[in-house]
């Protein structure tokens, strides 16, 4: 295993954490800017360690309030894993646009999607509005961020 890869993504877990701490107030309990240093690492990182460090995001971001939802942030890391692993492969294929509606839309409506049947529609329909705010900030500040990360990172060569 690269003790570098492993750094690196160590390190994006950690600005994930402190993100996690930044609280938005939106409707439904609170979002943070747990994504953003994970969609920027997608420059320097593999998909999976993108989706690791955006699952550890999650879930400091979900101890930081409480776990309001108990084992069902399990459910909602493993969903993050996905998305920013998705959204890495699109960044790799060269859909620069394409990942950005992805993230948007997967971490708005697509990851609530089983809380629909798995708590109330209302809970979904609720959560909803918040969870696109939070998503088009993460995407906005880290959209504003990548190209400079991209190049301060340019020496850093993690495969």
């Amino acid at each position: 295993m690269n003790v570098r890869l492993i750094t690196v993504t160590a390190m994006v877990a950690t600005l994930c954490a402190i993100g996690a701490l930044v609280k938005l107030p939106v409707g439904i309990g609170s979002a943070a800017l747990d994504a953003v240093p994970a969609l920027v690492s997608i420059a320097i990182l593999p998909p999976v360690f993108s989706g690791i460090a955006a699952s550890v995001g999650h879930l400091v971001s979900a101890l930081s309030i409480g776990m309001p939802l108990g084992p069902f942030h399990a459910l909602i890391a493993v969903e993050m894993f996905g998305i920013l692993w998705i959204f890495a492969v699109l960044h790799q294929k060269g859909w620069i646009r394409w990942k950005w509606l992805f993230f948007i839309l997967a971490n708005s409506v697509i990851a609530p999607l089983p809380f629909y049947f798995l708590i109330s529609p209302a809970f979904f329909y609720g959560a909803v509005p918040s969870l696109l705010l939070a998503s088009c900030l993460n995407a906005v500040i880290a959209f504003l961020l990548e190209p400079v990360m991209k190049r301060l990172f340019q020496r850093v060569v993690v495969k």
